[in-house]
């Protein structure tokens, strides 16, 4: 190893793209639905349009031109404006609810699960994540993720990059910001943990938004680590 991880006492991971391939759970959903509605749309660009908004919306909250507004109550917002774009009026209320919650039932990456179960035999693994505590503890039973606690910006009501988030982990657990480890596959997310004194770990997820639109790897010595999934970032830092 080029580092010694052995103060290292919590991952905190970011989930939606790192832990689990929300595009194509989306996608596959939608799917079902057209084809009970009779619906003729790209689901693909549905999930994407759906998705591109998420960032603008969570700002409305950091910026204060909305109130504490929990990222399931965002979704259906921007649910609604994304059925909109896509001229879909047919959905009922209960079909609209049941589509929003698709972000609970999302599918792990093959690796997640035997990736965190290996890394949860040396360290403390918990999510840390703008999504609401019931939809992240709905997603790791639907995805048999085994988090040993459930840490969400719904906790101290702000939302990524604000440093409330990143420091609930350390303060939670006692510890010093440099034993806490985020785990990420956005840059951004690790550089404003970075800010705050957490050691990183860069997960490269090439799928996560499709086909031949792969973020770059980061080069060495950026992060703290640099991983091709949770298993390799196992091995790297001696889990």
């Amino acid at each position: 190893m080029a580092k010694n991880f052995k103060d290292t006492k919590v991952l905190a991971f970011d989930v939606f793209g790192t832990v689990v391939d929300w595009r194509s759970s989306v996608i596959a959903e939608g799917e079902q639905l057209g084809k009970a509605k009779g619906l003729n749309i790209d689901w693909a660009a549905f999930g994407d349009a759906w998705r591109a908004i998420y960032r603008p919306y969570m700002d409305r909250v950091l910026t204060g031109a909305l109130p504490w507004t929990k990222l399931d109550d965002l979704h259906r917002q921007m649910l609604e404006e994304t059925l909109a774009k896509f001229d879909i009026s047919s959905l009922t209320n209960e079909e609209k609810a049941h589509l929003n919650r698709v972000w609970h039932r999302l599918k792990a990456w093959p690796d997640s699960v035997p990736g965190l179960q290996r890394l949860k035999s040396r360290f403390v693994i918990t999510t840390l994540s703008n999504g609401n505590i019931s939809l992240l503890t709905n997603m790791a039973k639907h995805a048999g993720l085994p988090w040993d606690c459930i840490l969400s910006a719904e906790n101290v009501r702000r939302y990524k990059p604000d440093p409330e988030v990143y420091l609930l982990v350390p303060q939670l657990f006692d510890l010093k910001p440099e034993q806490v480890m985020m785990v990420a596959a956005h840059e951004h997310d690790l550089q404003s943990a970075q800010k705050h004194s957490l050691r990183t770990a860069f997960i490269h997820r090439p799928l996560e938004r499709g086909p031949g639109k792969a973020a770059e790897i980061p080069p060495v010595g950026r992060y703290d680590v640099t991983a091709n999934d949770f298993l390799d970032l196992a091995q790297q830092i001696g889990a």
